[in-house]
């Protein structure tokens, strides 16, 4: 039988190479091309997974940003042939809207004069562009923040369990607020989701999320139990509640049900102060 084929835009990043692992290891033909290279739409992709994008230095890169969140992605809109196109997106689509339901038919509020929202128009625009454009083929994965553990490079929940396993603290000062709060998803639960929805998806965006958003309070308190530290915030910024990110689209559509964040958080450090 022919192998299912597969190509990652942005394959060498964090959630791209780990979907080309997942992929190669279930039998699947993965293609991973060099970002310059040309995409001239003669071979056809398969399943194509758009992971390019630019997250902490998106400000600093402007044009960068825009060139990985639309203008590759209109070429490869114009003239590439593919089964299925996954866009990855982001929930912080939803910030500008703290404490409603962030869900996908929600309109979105953004402001061309705020610098930090280059990022979410370009990510907007590079949504647009899969719905108008896509001939029902386009998708949307809106991601809310993902963590795999401690080995990631990046992230501030991977910075926390690196430091509470590799140095096994009595005490940890954190340079953030009791009050600030996240929806995290873990990257098995994305790699689930992404599969399902360039294989199986019948609608145009789906959150990706946990669907609940967990306070540092509660995230310190989970931490100090299972690791024996006391973590202590530096700063004690008051913080709105954050849009609560729906994922009634993927449950009922796919059943999937992700691992929520303090379970899979202690047993990564149970496991490896074990080690």
């Amino acid at each position: 039988m022919q192998k299912p084929r597969a190509t990652i835009i942005g394959g060498k990043g964090f959630i791209g190479r780990h979907l080309a692992a997942r992929l190669l290891a279930t039998g699947w033909d993965c293609h991973l091309p060099d970002r310059h290279a040309p995409l001239d739409g003669e071979e056809d992709m398969g399943h194509l997974f758009y992971c390019a994008g630019l997250t902490a230095d998106y400000l600093q890169r402007p044009f960068d940003t825009i060139e990985a969140h639309v203008s590759q992605l209109s070429r490869i809109l114009q003239t590439g042939r593919f089964t299925s196109l996954t866009y990855l997106s982001s929930t912080r689509l939803y910030d500008s809207q703290p404490g409603t339901e962030g869900s996908e038919e929600l309109p979105l509020l953004l402001n061309p004069t705020n610098p930090r929202h280059i990022y979410d128009l370009s990510k907007a625009l590079g949504e647009s562009l899969c719905q108008v454009t896509g001939k029902g083929r386009a998708r949307v994965a809106r991601l809310s923040c993902v963590y795999n553990d401690h080995t990631d490079e990046d992230g501030f929940l991977p910075g926390l369990l690196r430091q509470l396993i590799k140095d096994s603290p009595s005490l940890l000062e954190v340079d953030s607020s009791p009050a600030f709060a996240r929806d995290y998803i873990h990257l098995e639960d994305v790699l689930d989701a992404l599969i399902l929805i360039a294989t199986q998806g019948n609608e145009g965006i789906y959150n990706v999320a946990s669907g609940e958003n967990i306070g540092n309070k509660t995230l310190f308190a989970a931490l100090s139990q299972v690791s024996g530290c006391k973590i202590i915030p530096l700063r004690n910024d008051d913080s709105p509640a954050p849009a609560r990110i729906s994922i009634n689209k993927m449950q009922k559509e796919f059943d999937w049900q992700p691992i929520p964040v303090l379970e899979k958080i202690t047993s990564l450090i149970e496991e490896n102060r074990q080690c």
